[in-house]
């Protein structure tokens, strides 16, 4: 079949729309292990959908690592955006060698297989993400995809070209995109080290909160980001068969959540101290006089927490980061489903660990028992902790 009629089959097929047509493979699913980085990009991503109403919806682990479906100005075209996220090298420096680098099968190479990703209805576009920036020839694709340092009067980008053509003079998509296409709608982005991922997304969700007029204290960003990346990973360590569902997250389930942290967070500070806490409470089940316990060890908590013996010392700090980092993951494990109970039943597992802290405190330290609950309820007292189980 001669090059011009195998183009006119191309765009004679009928391509699956990427939200129906299942993965090739689904390595990256069944080997996730230690991919907080590759999570915490995608949180960016979440985050990128309550504020830009053309993000519909993201993929996790189907594709690619990472597929972001837009909107464009015509309704009937959509823009799939293919992520790679390559951070299993910290120091890779990534040149045209290593994007054109054959493993052991053929179309191997990152470039191949990116540009391969163009098979669906959508109109394809690809970014990759690294922790370093790349070699000086790649630089061109650094820049946003509209510049005019990405044309190809450019001669950065025409070297591009030419060595991408030389590599591989007959590579194209299933949908006949070629070298040209691939770097005209590839951007490259380097993220640097998690850390630094981390405190762009804590800077990002302070932005976004005020610009809905609502002032986020740095313990309820951090809660926030924490369920996003609980999102982000059971959605990643999902099956798409036959969880295809779960795995799209839409900007509309995204919204809503956010929607109703602020509205959460609001009414908290809107309320006397332990209100919300007797709300939380009341809301999975629990009987009053414990509610009232409840509010009272919150009581005493805080009016400790203030004298002049208790506050900002450092053993206070410590027991607070203590009860703060146990909470958080004792709330992760139960949204991520490692942890099956229901509101009541995961209040008593917080309320036990409470008492494992205790037990676990030097011998020379007093009973901090009633302390340390008291800590746990000034932390659903402010909106940090929910008891009830995520909705399925």
């Amino acid at each position: 079949m001669t090059e011009p009629a195998a183009e006119s089959l191309a765009k004679e097929i009928v391509w699956p729309s990427i939200d129906d047509a299942g993965p090739a493979e689904e390595g990256g699913p069944i080997a996730r292990s230690g991919f907080s980085y590759q999570d915490e990009v995608a949180v960016g991503f979440l985050m990128d959908m309550i504020g830009d109403p053309t993000l519909l919806k993201i993929h996790f682990e189907t594709h690619d690592d990472l597929v972001l479906v837009r909107s464009t100005d015509t309704d009937t075209v959509r823009i799939a955006e293919y992520v790679q996220v390559k951070a299993e090298k910290p120091d890779q420096l990534w040149t045209v060698a290593t994007l054109c680098e054959k493993k052991k099968t053929p179309a191997s190479s990152l470039f191949e297989r990116s540009l391969a990703r163009d098979c669906h209805a959508e109109a394809a576009r690809f970014r990759i993400v690294t922790l370093r920036s790349p070699a000086s020839p790649l630089e061109p694709l650094t820049y946003a995809v509209e510049s005019e340092f990405r044309s190809f009067t450019c001669e950065a980008m025409a070297a591009l070209l030419a060595e991408l053509n030389r590599r591989f003079p007959d590579v194209k998509s299933p949908k006949g995109a070629d070298s040209s296409y691939w770097l005209t709608h590839c951007r490259w982005e380097a993220r640097h080290d998690y850390q630094t991922v981390v405190q762009g997304n804590q800077r990002r969700l302070f932005l976004l909160a005020s610009a809905a007029g609502c002032m986020l204290l740095i313990e309820q960003v951090m809660t926030l980001l924490e369920e996003l990346r609980v999102v982000a990973k059971t959605a990643s360590d999902l099956l798409w068969t036959p969880h295809r569902l779960r795995k799209i997250i839409s900007r509309e389930t995204i919204v809503a959540w956010w929607r109703g942290k602020l509205r959460e967070i609001g009414e908290g500070a809107a309320q006397k101290s332990g209100g919300k806490l007797a709300e939380k409470l009341s809301a999975v089940g629990i009987s009053d006089d414990i509610i009232e316990l409840a509010v009272e060890l919150r009581r005493d908590y805080g009016a400790l927490v203030r004298s002049s013996r208790y506050m900002e010392t450092d053993e206070t700090r410590a027991v607070q980061s203590r009860v703060k980092s146990d909470a958080m993951s004792l709330r992760t494990r139960l949204m991520s489903g490692v942890l099956v109970a229901d509101g009541a039943s995961f209040h008593a597992r917080c309320v036990e660990q409470m008492d494992i802290i205790n037990a676990e405190r030097p011998a020379e330290l007093p009973d901090q028992s009633a302390y340390l609950k008291g800590c746990l309820y000034d932390i659903a007292d402010r909106c940090l902790l929910r008891f009830e189980p995520p909705v399925a």
